[in-house]
């Protein structure tokens, strides 16, 4: 009994739950709102500056996230994880439904900033709690059930928010209100693990040889996920305009397609642990890089919803498989003592990526047309597929080589 108990599905531990919970709170930050944003155009027209803002209200989190982040890693190492959990959740709660009676465009921009700071929060803890209380296969199983939970909240707050913004543009903000069920639970289980963890891994110090170079590794790692999350974010912040600048305006159809996008990626994460183990970090990424760009080149091309549909399948898939990756890396190359800090700066890479997307992305149309943006996009994407394959058959050779006795190491045969 006691060895069911302790090989039990990670997905049964009440701490993995309620991180779950808080996981799937980071696509409802930003997204949620997508299906709505043509409508919030309509509705203050009289705004000078309403094109750009609205187009921002979905990113804008992801400035305060940037922003916030590395210091709330600091805050987590120095203070714990479990208030600053709970203290982001209510935070959430406040901000995100705070668009619902605001009067104007500038103050929900300003509210949104304020809700980033709950995301800073949210998921600077959640990542460190991870790292603190999974190890091994259980961190990995955890890593990518969490983008499943990203994904399927996804699907159900989109596709909510969807049906809400055929009624009212502003009755999207009030699904933000959904995190406050998920506090008792939280309060309940989260508590900070002892400073001395029983974990093997977590004996390691700054001062150990394994980690003595994790910084620039690290570096690199953030700098692709920042990359990688304004690729993706393509998909939340422009294609609702694709689908007006076709004729097909429905806010149902909008979300529809932005919930495909979150369903395939969540059916995908929970396979992620699996096909991690057969293929390793390199066939992760090639494979997750590889279903990216195909589905960027088929919007390029596409010119029917169904079409679109599929494609946008393809990116929340691909998207879905390497994301989880980042977080396994990262906590795999951090000490424990800098685990908070990791955190922050790794979520600060996402939201920094997101927060650029629409940034860079709208130039692009104004000049080449959606088809020139997805078609760039998917020779980026494309480019890096190529390369993490070129660079695991680097590594794969030197390992090989490695192997191979010298002529000065080979024995003589007299």
């Amino acid at each position: 009994m006691v060895r069911n108990l302790l090989h039990r599905p990670v997905w049964r531990d009440p701490r993995a739950v309620a991180l779950l919970m808080a996981a799937s709170l980071t696509t409802m930050a930003n997204a949620t709102i997508s299906p709505a944003l043509p409508g919030l155009e309509r509705l203050f027209a009289d705004d000078p500056n309403a094109a750009m803002l609205v187009r921002l209200l979905v990113p804008a989190p992801s400035l305060s996230v940037a922003l916030c982040a590395p210091f709330a890693g600091l805050v987590a190492d120095w203070y714990g994880r479990r208030r600053m959990l709970l203290a982001g959740v209510m935070l959430f709660v406040f901000a995100g439904s705070a668009g619902l009676f605001l009067p104007d465009l500038p103050t929900i921009f300003a509210s949104r900033l304020i809700l980033g700071v709950a995301v800073a929060l949210i998921m600077t803890a959640q990542t460190a709690l991870i790292g603190d209380c999974f190890t091994g296969e259980d961190r990995s199983a955890l890593s990518g059930l969490q983008i499943s939970a990203r994904n399927f909240g996804g699907l159900a707050f989109i596709s909510l928010a969807g049906w809400f913004a055929a009624i009212s543009p502003r009755l999207p903000f009030v699904i933000y209100g959904v995190a406050a069920a998920f506090l008792p639970l939280m309060w309940k289980v989260i508590v900070d693990p002892p400073r001395a963890s029983p974990f093997p891994d977590a004996r390691l110090d700054d001062s150990t040889p394994e980690r003595s170079s994790w910084g620039f590794v690290f570096a690199l790692l953030v700098l692709l996920q920042a990359v990688t999350n304004m690729i993706f974010f393509v998909m939340p912040t422009q294609l609702s305009f694709l689908f007006v600048a076709a004729g097909y305006s429905s806010p149902v159809m909008i979300g529809s397609a932005l919930g495909i996008l979150m369903l395939s990626g969540g059916c995908l994460a929970l396979l992620y642990s699996r096909i991690q183990r057969a293929t390793g970090y390199v066939g992760v990424f090639a494979l997750g890089y590889g279903a990216m760009a195909l589905g960027f080149l088929l919007l390029a091309h596409a010119a029917t919803p169904l079409a679109w549909f599929v494609a946008a399948t393809a990116i929340g898939a691909g998207y879905a498989l390497v994301s989880p990756s980042f977080v396994t890396l990262a906590l795999r190359l951090a000490p424990l003592r800098r685990r908070g800090l990791a955190g922050g700066v790794l979520t600060a890479s996402v939201f920094i990526g997101q927060f650029c997307s629409p940034l860079l992305s709208t130039p692009v149309i104004a000049t080449y047309g959606y088809e020139g943006l997805f078609r760039s996009t998917a020779l980026l994407v494309a480019a890096m597929a190529v390369a993490v394959v070129l660079k695991g058959c680097a590594v794969g050779l030197q390992a090989l080589k490695g192997r191979t006795p010298s002529p000065e190491q080979r024995p003589s045969v007299r």
